[in-house]
């Protein structure tokens, strides 16, 4: 009985002794930099999560506290540390200097200034008049060299055209400027005609009258023939139903101006949906706008001579074979469950942009082939009933083009401008670059 006494006693001692003891072993941990020795021997350190810090230690019998959530940056910590985000770096430009003070000449270049008034002060009534010299050059001699190595300048002003290139290059110049001031070629000019026939069934009768002319452009034919074989051929062709022309036969163009010939119009349609806001029934309707017909820029240009003539033909033309109608569902906060028709076009386009050279006392017969018709067409009483055998109309269009000699009183002789109407430079004709 005294023994059982003696063992109950002692559990109670060392139950009261245990906390004792666990409290001061951390202690040591924490005193030792969370590092304890035992009879020697070294042991790893606890684990974070396995006590807590002193500021945060649970009382005795409950578990630590978690410490798996990341814990919270205060805001006044934000961008204190030593790391800062990469910036782009800034955008290279290039290194500018001041430049030679006079301009290189390695290609032996020359300055040289042309007097061009005898040619501005007939085109009076033109703005620029100066800028068609400057277009002309251009296609004669290339953009590419004025653009590149050796250094190459062109001004224009409505008295003076100051070049500075090689003098191979200003020998190029100087003939298109004696073209434009050349007075025995001041008053020539020429005609024009665009016309349409339906059937191109109209060549069976005029091959034998028309000579073949090579053309660049795809799906375009070029002929030419004398001015008594054209007159015959417009003859023929005015008889028939399907002849429409397009434009004034007797307008004429001076040589070296420019024409700009359109039959543009707009044509207006709902290309789309905009959403309104607390109106309505929540949409309107997007209004759109293109043009419909033909624009047709004419620039003829007779040689020094009076031999041959150039003329670059500037043809764009566009036609809208009929509208698709769509239907869309347009949900509003206003009214549900609305729909909106819109259109979308079907359009038909054709281009032409060359250069064409003949001899002047011949007439120049362009065809486009099949295409668009530049106008609306004539009206049909059976189709205008029957919408559904209504289609675009197509036909094929020509281009007709005649000098008409001297038909314009010539300048008085003598004067500032004599001198300048001189040949400057001689070059062998038909030596034009490329289709301009």
């Amino acid at each position: 009985m005294a023994v059982c006494r003696l063992i109950v006693v002692a559990s109670f001692l060392t139950m009261a002794l245990l906390p004792e003891r666990l409290v001061a072993q951390a202690s040591n941990w924490r005193s030792s930099g969370n590092r304890y020795s035992t009879a020697g021997e070294t042991a790893a350190p606890p684990t974070a999560n396995a006590y807590a810090t002193e500021a945060n230690a649970a009382p005795l019998g409950q578990l630590p506290p978690s410490t798996d959530i990341t814990p919270e940056i205060p805001a006044n910590t934000i961008g204190t540390n030593s790391m800062s985000p990469i910036a782009n770096p800034p955008p290279t430009r290039s290194r500018v200097t001041k430049g030679p003070s006079s301009l290189p000449n390695e290609g032996g270049q020359v300055m040289r200034d042309y007097d061009i008034r005898p040619y501005t002060s007939r085109a009076n009534g033109t703005s620029k008049p100066e800028q068609v010299i400057v277009d002309w050059i251009l296609r004669e001699t290339g953009y590419e060299a004025w653009h590149s190595e050796p250094l190459g300048l062109l001004s224009a002003s409505p008295h003076t055209l100051r070049v500075y290139h090689t003098p191979e290059m200003q020998a190029a110049v100087a003939d298109i400027v004696d073209r434009f001031v050349n007075r025995s070629a001041a008053g020539h000019a020429f005609t024009l005609r665009v016309v349409t026939i339906d059937n191109p069934n109209w060549r069976s009768r005029a091959l034998p009258l028309m000579t073949p002319l090579p053309v660049q452009s795809p799906g375009v034919q070029g002929w030419i023939m004398p001015k008594e074989n054209a007159a015959a051929l417009i003859a023929e062709m005015t008889r028939r139903n399907d002849y429409r022309e397009y434009n004034s036969p007797q307008q004429l163009i001076p040589n070296g101006q420019s024409m700009l010939l359109s039959t543009m119009r707009p044509r207006a349609y709902i290309k789309g949906v905009v959403p309104t806001q607390n109106v309505w029934p929540g949409f309107q309707p997007e209004q759109g706008q293109l043009e419909e017909g033909f624009s047709m820029e004419f620039s003829p240009l007779l040689s020094l001579d009076g031999a041959t003539a150039d003329a670059v033909i500037k043809l764009r033309l566009q036609q809208v074979e009929k509208m698709l109608k769509v239907k869309l569902d347009v949900p509003s906060p206003v009214a549900q469950n609305q729909r909106m028709e819109i259109e979308v076009p079907q359009m038909t386009m054709a281009n032409l942009h060359e250069r064409f050279r003949w001899p002047s006392d011949q007439v120049l017969l362009l065809s486009m082939g099949v295409i668009a018709t530049p106008g609306p067409a004539r009206g049909n009483m059976v189709t205008d009933a029957l919408p559904m055998l209504k289609s675009a109309p197509r036909a094929d269009a020509l281009v007709m083009v005649e000098m008409k000699g001297s038909v314009m009183p010539t300048a008085a002789t003598g004067g500032a401008g004599s001198a300048a109407a001189a040949a400057t430079a001689t070059r062998p004709a038909g030596s034009f670059q490329g289709r301009y």
